[in-house]
């Protein structure tokens, strides 16, 4: 890839300052690397500039797109982290340190187990400089692009490595192009059979649908116009492999019961649209009951937000619509990157410095973010436990339960009262005596549900938790905080 084509990849156009970073970047780590071939016989630089042209493609700027030109540098090149460091300037050499720290990382083992250190390098350095991560999920993604070049035992060890820390990762953090791909990828590796009967159902299910699909673009595209709607987009897409995968075993493998085989996107101006949009989608196609979802009145813990509705399309064939603005589209592919297609130009260092205002980042898009960084501390040196609460705060499926004045709260599956008083408050967690789930008292250890009301009943007497409730709670945010409770109240903490 030539400099000139890396450019192209960029969502913003660049000024003269921000083309010279890069270019300099290019022509370094292009030095720097030559002579160095990888498995697949290509020039070693073509994966750092192909990671480099992923990040730009999700909206990343030059400082970020440069540290991962030259983010193999010290590790494989006679140069180091001080040459990059002079030449470059601190932040980029950080950004380059951060990821030569992270590329330490790898699953062993037959039993699954994990570096655990390593692991937990990953989420604090997302804690402190999320571009680090971002950096290794688009290294990653080239990796797994060209995995085949590699023998069979590394490339099943990559592909678990790959579906089990980075996909979910890449969810987390709303980055959908992203996660679907490593999915798609690594099922490929992972379950060869499974993937190619998937693989040959979906491309059946798609070609089959494709002229239905068509049908129904031109006719919602011809509604939408008659009732003076701008459409900035409207295009299908087929179901991500993976994902349609899961939707079978789910049930049963029966690919009529899996209604969002196929969907159409439509892309409008701007909130009231989506609205009169669903409406109009409505009239045209009857909608099929209960399948209407609005993730923008009440969006996902990563971000995402549009509206979802099944609707019986030509020939009573079920499609799915979704409907979002623009901006809403950026953010489901590209996630928490999309930020910098939005804002202007700070630094991810800025926001964490608090120097964004709330109407520049919403603060509690990425609050999971902030209180990744207090409960690692807590931890301590524990990295089980540090492992653990991420697979239920981080990477578990996650609901909304409200507070009787309406307010969201974003909880994990199976979170309890408790989980969720400390969730709104560390000091209505303190001074819990009981909890009522949609008006009726409910005890302590039962699980919230998605859309549920939680009262939290509290005592001004009540000010220390039971030492009992760190059997109970879920969340590491809730156990990190009864655990400082009781430190406070000089109660020692027996074996949990």
């Amino acid at each position: 890839m030539t400099l000139a084509e890396l450019y192209a990849h960029y969502k913003n156009p660049l000024n003269a300052r921000q083309k010279q970073l890069i270019a300099e970047a290019f022509e370094f780590a292009k030095a720097a690397h030559a002579g160095q071939k990888r498995k697949t016989g290509e020039d070693y630089f073509e994966h750092s500039v192909e990671t480099a042209a992923i990040l730009a493609e999700i909206g990343m700027r030059s400082r970020t797109t440069a540290a991962a030109l030259l983010h193999d540098v010290p590790e494989d090149t006679k140069f180091t982290l001080e040459d990059i460091r002079q030449k470059f300037g601190n932040e980029t050499a950080e950004l380059v340190d951060g990821i030569t720290k992270l590329g330490k990382f790898k699953l062993r083992g037959d039993k699954k187990e994990v570096q655990l250190e390593n692991l937990r390098k990953i989420f604090l350095a997302m804690a402190e400089d999320i571009r680090v991560v971002l950096i290794k999920l688009a290294d990653r993604l080239h990796n797994m692009r060209t995995l085949h070049a590699l023998p069979p035992e590394k490339q099943e060890r990559i592909a678990r490595e790959t579906m089990e820390i980075y996909a979910p990762i890449a969810n987390r953090l709303g980055i959908g192009e992203i996660k679907g791909e490593l999915e798609d990828l690594a099922f490929k590796y992972l379950d060869p059979e499974n993937y190619k009967l998937a693989k040959g159902l979906l491309d059946k299910e798609y070609k089959e649908r494709k002229n239905d699909l068509e049908v129904a673009i031109e006719e919602l595209r011809e509604e939408l116009k008659k009732n003076n709607i701008k459409v900035i987009e409207i295009h299908g897409r087929a179901k991500q492999t993976y994902r349609f995968f899961l939707k079978l075993k789910k049930h049963d493998m029966n690919v009529d019961q899996v209604y969002d085989v196929v969907a159409v996107r439509i892309v409008v101006p701007d909130i009231p649209d989506c609205y009169e949009a669903l409406g109009i989608v409505h009239k045209k196609y009857r909608p099929l009951i209960g399948r209407i979802k609005d993730y923008i009145s009440l969006p996902k813990p990563n971000g995402y937000r549009s509206i979802h509705t099944t609707v019986f399309g030509p020939k009573g064939k079920f499609l799915e619509i979704q409907i979002r603005t623009p901006r809403m589209h950026d953010e489901a592919e590209f996630g928490i990157a999309a930020h910098w297609i939005y804002s202007g130009p700070k630094t991810w260092r800025d926001y964490f410095l608090r120097r964004y205002t709330p109407e520049e980042i919403p603060e509690e898009e990425l609050a999971w973010v902030k209180q990744l960084r207090e409960w690692q501390k807590d931890l301590g040196t524990d990295n089980l436990e540090f492992v653990q609460g991420l697979k239920i705060d981080f990477f578990q499926n996650h609901i909304f339960a409200f507070t009787p004045k309406g307010d969201i709260i974003d909880l994990p599956e199976d979170a309890t009262p408790i989980d969720f008083a400390y969730a709104v408050h560390t000091e209505i967690g303190n001074r819990m005596i009981g909890a009522k789930v949609d008006g009726k008292l409910v005890s302590l250890d039962s699980k919230i549900r998605n859309g549920q009301v939680v009262e939290i009943l509290t005592s001004k007497d009540a000010k220390t938790p039971n030492q009992d409730w760190l059997r109970i709670a879920k969340t590491s945010n809730a156990k990190s905080k009864i655990r400082q409770q009781l430190r406070r109240a000089g109660i020692t903490i027996g074996a949990i």
